[in-house]
């Protein structure tokens, strides 16, 4: 299991090797829209969109977390099994709905602002999770769009792989 530490020592260093591949991609190829894909500006757009709705996971006062998702009924799942978990799903046929679907993304934002949005908004994420200790973590649940109901823990570690998960497909669509 990874520590509260741990965590946002992985999404600090996905979120600065997700922004330091993307800087690197001119202007043309970051907003081109493929036929059936996310262009990578789309892909930026989505993940700001998660951090910014996860981020809520970890600031909203407990109470109002606890009346919406409930009390935990076993203990966190590891990181690797989380990703299984996540991975099940994708080939199930899961995939991005309602808010997390990314609109197109006119050139006329510019990568960069693109990309500093995107830090930004994992930043203000990063530091929400800092403010729960270890044990809330795994003493709280929410509801997932894919995974069902998971520990703050789990959506921690999700985040990680979730922006890892959007790297490699840049890559591999992209490149």
């Amino acid at each position: 299991m990874l520590s509260k530490n741990e965590i946002l020592d992985r999404l600090r260093f996905a979120t600065n090797e997700f922004t330091s591949f993307c800087t690197g991609i001119e202007t043309n190829q970051f907003f081109l829209q493929p036929t059936d894909k996310w262009s990578i500006a789309q892909n930026v757009t989505h993940l700001i969109a998660a951090a910014r709705i996860t981020s809520l996971a970890f600031r909203l006062p407990k109470f109002i977390v606890r009346i919406y998702g409930g009390r935990p009924n076993r203990p966190s799942r590891s990181y690797d099994e989380l990703v299984a978990k996540y991975k099940l799903r994708l080939e199930q046929g899961g995939k991005a709905s309602g808010p997390y679907i990314p609109k197109p993304v006119p050139a006329s934002i510019s990568s960069s602002a693109l990309l500093a949005h995107f830090t930004n908004t994992m930043k203000k994420l990063m530091d929400a999770i800092e403010r729960n200790n270890d044990e809330k973590l795994d003493k709280y649940i929410i509801p997932h769009p894919l995974l069902g109901k998971i520990t703050l823990r789990e959506l921690g570690y999700f985040t990680i792989y979730h922006t890892y998960h959007h790297l490699n497909s840049i890559k591999e669509k992209h490149f």
